[in-house]
C-alpha cells in the first residue's frame, strides 16, 4: 500500500528527504513557515504552517490522517524535532517520545537529563532575562570559572553560540544567546578543549545502530564556525568507540527509542563528553551527503523507513570512502559577481558545489553556520584526495563585492587586527609591514603569460607560509587576485607609494576580496 508521509520543512536541507520518499512511491504533503519554501514543489501537497506551531500541526495532521490516511511524520536538519514528536503522539504514528524531544531540543533539559545519568558533559547554569543580575554569584557557586561557552537553549547552527573569555565578552554573549533563543533562555556553561565530532545513529528494536562518526572543523574564536567536516573520522579507533559509548549513553538518558539520533561531542582532556544531541538527521550535508557517499549507505531512505515503522533493510557500508564538505566565506559588504562555480566543478573528485550568496545579496564575516556563503563536497578512495579537492574547490570561488560598500571599508580600515580578534585579518601577518619602502620582484604565471609584481620584502620572504582563511598562500592569492582583475598588476607596481601601501594592507586584512575591492573602489 502507498505510504503517505507528512514532511516538516521544505527547504533545500529536506530537499532530499521528500525526493528519496517520492522514490519510494510514497505521497509526501509538506508544511513550512515559509510560504515560498525553495522544495516545496517537490511534495505531492504543500501547506505554509509554522513549524513551531506544535498545536496547529497536530491538527492539520490528524485532519489528514483521517480525510487521506498519514502513516509518519519527519524532518531533517531542522531544529524541530519536538514538533514531529507532539504530531507523531497526536496521531499514533512511530516516532521518539514527545517527552524524549523535548529532552533533545531544550538544552537545560537535556544537560538534566545528562547529569542524573553520569554521562560526561560540561558544568553549567542557565539564565533568562529575569536572573541576569545574578549570574556572577551562580557562576562562582557552580564553580564555573572563564572560559566559558553561551548559547541559546533552543536553537541550531550555532546561532547566539560564543566563547567568553572575560566578564566583559560574557555580558555581551549573554545578549546575543537571549536574543537567540525562542523561549529567551539561555545557558552557561565551561568550556571544553579538544577536537569536536558529530556522531549519527538510528534507534530501534530497543537498540542503537552508529551510522557515522564524522571530524568537524571548528574556527574563528570566540564563535565557533564550522568550516567543514570529513567522515569517516580519522582518529584511532580506540577514540573512536570511547566517542561512541559516551553517544549512545547520552541517547539512552534522553529517552529517545525510535528515530533518529545526531550528537556533537569533544574529545577533552578529561575523555569523551557531549556538546548536545538532536533527535532528527543532522544539517550540515552530513546526513543526506556526505555520509551516503561515504558508505553508500542511504540514512535518508532508513530513518523515513523508521518513521513509517518499517525496519531498515540494510546498514552495511557499501564501501568505505572519504567524503568532505568545506566552506567558503565572506568579509562584509554586496555582492557584485560570483565566479568559479564551474572551475570548482571539473576538480576531480568534487561531487556537489553549494552556492548560497548571490549577486544583490548582503553577506558578513560568519558569526554562525547560517552566514558562510557556499559549501563543496567532495568523495574519494583516499583521505588526503577528498580534503584536498574540497579545499581547492572552495578556493576556486570569488565573491566579487559593490565598491564603496561603508561595511566593507570599514572592515578593511579596521585591520590588521590582534592575533585573536575578531573578525580575524585574512592574513595573520603579524610584524611583518606592507608599508615596507623595500621591495622584491616576484613573477607570477598568469594565463596570458608572466607578470612581475613588486612585494614588499618583509612579505615576500613569508610569500609561500602565509596563508589566509581558505589556505590560499600569499602567493596563490595574489596571483588569483591578478587574474579576476588585471589591472592590479600596474596599481601594485605603481610609483605612488602611499596607494600601493594601501592595496597591500587591503590583501593582508580582506584576502582577494579586499584587494580587488580596493581597485573597484579607486576605479569605479
Amino acid at each position: 500500500m502507498k505510504k503517505r508521509i507528512l514532511m516538516l520543512g521544505a527547504g533545500f536541507m529536506q530537499g532530499v528527504a521528500i525526493r528519496c520518499a517520492k522514490e519510494r512511491g510514497w505521497s509526501v504533503t509538506a508544511v513550512d513557515g515559509n510560504p515560498f519554501a525553495p522544495c516545496r514543489d517537490l511534495a505531492d501537497r504543500f501547506e505554509p504552517i509554522d513549524l513551531k506551531d506544535r498545536e496547529e500541526l497536530a491538527s492539520f495532521a490528524r485532519k489528514l490522517q483521517r480525510e487521506e490516511g498519514l502513516d509518519g511524520v519527519f524532518t531533517a536538519a531542522t531544529d524541530f524535532s519536538a514538533s514531529v514528536a507532539r504530531v507523531a503522539e497526536a496521531c499514533g504514528l512511530p516516532g521518539h517520545s514527545f517527552e524524549a524531544a523535548m529532552n533533545a531540543s531544550d538544552k537545560l533539559l537535556m544537560r538534566g537529563c545528562f547529569g542524573r545519568s553520569g554521562v560526561p558533559s560540561p558544568a553549567f547554569i542557565g539564565i533568562d532575562g529575569s536572573n541576569r543580575i545574578e549570574i556572577p554569584a551562580r557562576l562562582d557557586a557552580a564553580g564555573l570559572a572563564f572560559p566559558l561557552v553561551v548559547k541559546p537553549v533552543d536553537n541550531m547552527g550555532a546561532r547566539g553560540c560564543r566563547l567568553a573569555r572575560n566578564p566583559a565578552e560574557l555580558e555581551g554573549a549573554v545578549s546575543d544567546a537571549l536574543g537567540y533563543s525562542r523561549t529567551g533562555r539561555a545557558i552557561v556553561e565551561e568550556y571544553m578543549d579538544g577536537p569536536e565530532f558529530s556522531a549519527e545513529a538510528l534507534v530501534y528494536d530497543g537498540e542503537i545502530h552508529m551510522t557515522g562518526l564524522a571530524d568537524r572543523h571548528i574556527f574563528f574564536s570566540p564563535y565557533f564556525i564550522e568550516m567543514g567536516h570529513t567522515i569517516p573520522t580519522a582518529f584511532p579507533e580506540s577514540d573512536a568507540d570511547r566517542l561512541v559509548e559516551v553517544f549512545k549513553a547520552g541517547i539512552r538518558s534522553l529517552g529517545l527509542t525510535h528515530g533518529v539520533a545526531k550528537g556533537d561531542l569533544k574529545l577533552t582532556s578529561r575523555g569523551p563528553m557531549i556538546g548536545e544531541i538532536a533527535g532528527r538527521l543532522s544539517g550540515g550535508y552530513m546526513s543526506g551527503w556526505t555520509f551516503p557517499y561515504s558508505s553508500g549507505i542511504d540514512l535518508t531512505g532508513a530513518a523515513l523507513e523508521l518513521a513509517v515503522g518499517n525496519r531498515p533493510v540494510s546498514l552495511e557500508p557499501a564501501q568505505n570512502w572519504t567524503s568532505a564538505e568545506r566552506a567558503w566565506i565572506s568579509i562584509p559588504g554586496r555582492v557584485s559577481s560570483v565566479s568559479g562555480y564551474e572551475k570548482a566543478r571539473t576538480i576531480p573528485y568534487i561531487r556537489d558545489v553549494f552556492p548560497r550568496a548571490k549577486p544583490g545579496d548582503t553577506v558578513s564575516f560568519p558569526m554562525n553556520n547560517v552566514e558562510k556563503c557556499g559549501n563543496c563536497l567532495a568523495v574519494a578512495p583516499e583521505r588526503a584526495l577528498a580534503i584536498r579537492a574540497a579545499e581547492e574547490a572552495c578556493r576556486c570561488v570569488f565573491i566579487r563585492l559593490e565598491p564603496a560598500n561603508p561595511d566593507t571599508s570599514a572592515f578593511l580600515e579596521s585591520g590588521p587586527g590582534l592575533p585573536d580578534a575578531f573578525p580575524p585579518d585574512a592574513f595573520p601577518a603579524g610584524s611583518s609591514s606592507p608599508g615596507s619602502v623595500e621591495a622584491v620582484t616576484v613573477s607570477l604565471a598568469l594565463p596570458s603569460g608572466s607578470v612581475s609584481v613588486a612585494v614588499p620584502r618583509d612579505l615576500a620572504s613569508r610569500i609561500d607560509e602565509l596563508a589566509d582563511w581558505q589556505g590560499r598562500t600569499l602567493r596563490s592569492a595574489l596571483l588569483q587576485a591578478c587574474i579576476v582583475e588585471p589591472g592590479l598588476t600596474d596599481c601594485l607596481n605603481g610609483n605612488d607609494g602611499k596607494a600601493v601601501t594601501g592595496y597591500w594592507r587591503a590583501l593582508l586584512r580582506g584576502g582577494i576580496q579586499g584587494i580587488v575591492y580596493q581597485y573597484d573602489t579607486e576605479n569605479r
